[in-house]
């Protein structure tokens, strides 16, 4: 498949400082969550309701516990990709350096995996197979449409050092060791 040119779209960070990159990030990522993890899923929700549409029993307790880890997951991986990368997640303020510290040593899109289950246990708090649905539809436009223009941009911007860990770490599947940038790419 093709990937569109949307190359201009990706610019690295411009140099201002760890906390002015970590800044960006925690205002995107509250956009993203009250977008994504509450308005939308609470609309989806209340039209099930209003519809009354099929859903299940809300687990609460479960659904608060794997957002907390997940979100913990999502503001690690921001402040690594901040801290290490020297940028954002937001490919206008993409990260100066390739980052394969923290949780990106166990897997390619930390911050794409958290959001996912993040919107899982959003799904489960509202008892809602249409959020739980719509989840699936993110993860799938996340891989389809915006995935293959990132890792093009990582890849044009650091080369072999992202194939490398292309080969060594996966999008989805988190390794069982940590990845090193030292391993061979054997």
């Amino acid at each position: 498949m093709k990937i569109p040119d949307t190359q201009w779209l990706y610019r690295p960070a411009a140099r201002g400082g760890f906390a002015r990159n970590y800044g960006k990030t925690l205002a995107q990522t509250a956009v993203f969550w009250t977008t994504f993890l509450v308005v939308l899923p609470w609309i989806v929700s209340t039209f099930e309701d209003r519809a009354d549409l099929p859903t299940f029993s809300p687990n609460r307790p479960a659904a608060v516990i794997i957002f907390v880890i997940f979100g913990s997951l999502g503001l690690t991986s921001g402040y690594t990709m901040a801290r290490i990368g020297e940028g954002t997640p937001l490919p206008t303020d993409a990260p100066r350096k390739l980052v394969v510290a923290g949780p990106y040593r166990w897997v390619r899109n930390p911050m794409a995996v958290a959001g996912l289950v993040q919107g899982a246990a959003t799904g489960l708090w509202f008892g809602s197979p249409i959020v739980l649905l719509y989840v699936v539809a993110g993860g799938l436009l996340w891989n389809i449409a915006i995935r293959p223009s990132e890792e093009a941009d990582l890849e044009a911007r650091f080369e072999e050092s992202f194939r490398h860990y292309c080969r060594e770490v996966s999008c989805w599947i988190p390794r069982l060791r940590p990845f090193s940038a030292d391993e061979s790419s054997e």
